[in-house]
């Protein structure tokens, strides 16, 4: 890989490590520390999820305008801004600004990156952007293992340790992805032109796809916050929830070369690769609705884990291909910020749905949505064909 990929490599690292300080214990302090219902709690993140999309959608066109350092760079202040104040002060009014805030800074920071490790190794194909998921699951395990740990302690050390983590990406970003601004005479030639493009065909097939990886992420997220807050009243000590996510990063990192054989041998095409991921979450949520203790949970997340190995760098991936000339953050902008849109509403859903008939109605409702999101998978690339372009397009994805 390139050095240039190298240092994004590192930089994603640091800056998911210093959210997993935080993020995984969000919905226990809202409703453990301050005192809110799960439903309040599910507010609080979509107010910190809908600052990200608005965020991602910035950063991507941001990219096209003025290049990937100045654009993580804004980003990457906004969110050392907020952390500095969440460190300072985390009552509950307080905690709802800053959380917000720093949604919005780290969603400008995502596409940001993912277009940049699109542009600085082309020849990678989706090999680029799964060393970067990678990136981000290592910063998983890191930030997952050491906040629990921390958190045992108090909880209140986990905003400094943020705050720290943020301020040491901060300084990598300034002086190692300078440079990394993309090709912008050609994003400018495209920007400036007056004529809209001939076929929005591209940007249709990536909607499509992208509405299954909402789908995909309001289930996810369910393990971020109504399920993180019942294994907490089932017993499961906050130690062990950790260990979990712990487990999800490390298994990524370490279990890479296998999987990645896997889809060489089975997934010939992106459709496969993202089809099966769906049927594997399918799995792990059956097994979590049937689990009683930890070594049940701790299934269900190994198996849910090889699921979003398949499923999570696809998309990305196949959203480069898809882009034009010029479009390469706006694209990674859509994609970030519809993985952000599951991440808003699935914590509100999934806390409207315990709090009203229990974890078995939450369970069997997100069931529907995995099976909703293989359909419109099956789906997505049909808008590909008829099209001179269309047809290249698929033909290289599907390498």
């Amino acid at each position: 890989m390139p050095r240039a990929l190298w240092i994004l490599i590192i930089g994603m690292a640091l800056n998911v490590t210093a959210s997993s300080f935080l993020w995984p214990l969000n919905t226990i302090f809202i409703h453990d520390h301050l005192g809110k219902s799960l439903s309040v709690a599910g507010f609080v993140l979509l107010a910190n999820a809908l600052a990200s999309v608005v965020g991602n959608l910035v950063g991507g066109s941001l990219f096209d305008k003025i290049g990937g350092y100045k654009t993580s760079l804004a980003g990457i202040f906004i969110t050392v801004t907020a952390s500095i104040g969440l460190a300072i002060n985390h009552e509950w009014i307080p905690y709802i600004i800053f959380l917000t805030i720093s949604g919005f800074g780290t969603g400008i920071v995502f596409p940001a990156i993912f277009a940049m490790a699109g542009s600085c190794w082309k020849a990678g194909g989706r090999k680029a952007f799964n060393a970067v998921y990678v990136a981000q699951n290592l910063g998983v395990a890191l930030g997952s293992a050491l906040g629990g740990v921390i958190a045992s302690f108090s909880i209140e050390y986990i905003f400094a340790a943020n705050m720290g983590m943020y301020l040491l990406f901060m300084l990598l970003a300034i002086f190692g992805f300078k440079g990394m601004e993309g090709d912008l005479a050609a994003q400018t030639t495209i920007l400036n032109e007056k004529q809209p493009m001939k076929s929005q065909i591209r940007l249709y097939a990536l909607l499509m796809l992208c509405l299954g990886y909402c789908l995909c992420w309001v289930g996810y997220v369910q393990w971020q916050s109504t399920i993180a807050a019942y294994t907490q009243q089932i017993g499961i000590t906050l130690k062990q929830y950790s260990l979990l996510w712990t487990i999800n990063g490390a298994l990524i990192v370490l279990a890479q070369p296998l999987v990645s054989t896997l889809i060489k041998w089975f997934a010939k095409s992106l459709k496969i690769q993202l089809i099966t991921g769906m049927l594997i979450f399918i799995i792990s949520f059956s097994v979590a609705a049937n689990a009683e203790g930890f070594s049940g949970f701790l299934t269900a997340m190994v198996i849910l884990t090889i699921g979003e190995m398949f499923v999570w760098p696809a998309v990305p991936a196949a959203a480069d291909e898809l882009a034009t000339k010029g479009k390469e953050g706006l694209y990674q902008g859509i994609v970030n910020s519809t993985a952000t849109g599951g991440r808003m509403f699935g914590p509100l859903f999934g806390g409207f749905l315990v709090d009203w008939n229990g974890m078995n109605m939450m369970f069997g409702v997100l069931s529907v949505f995995f099976i909703m999101a293989i359909f419109t998978t099956l789906f997505y690339d049909r808008l590909l064909k008829g099209t001179n372009r269309g047809n290249e397009i698929a033909a290289h994805v599907h390498k």
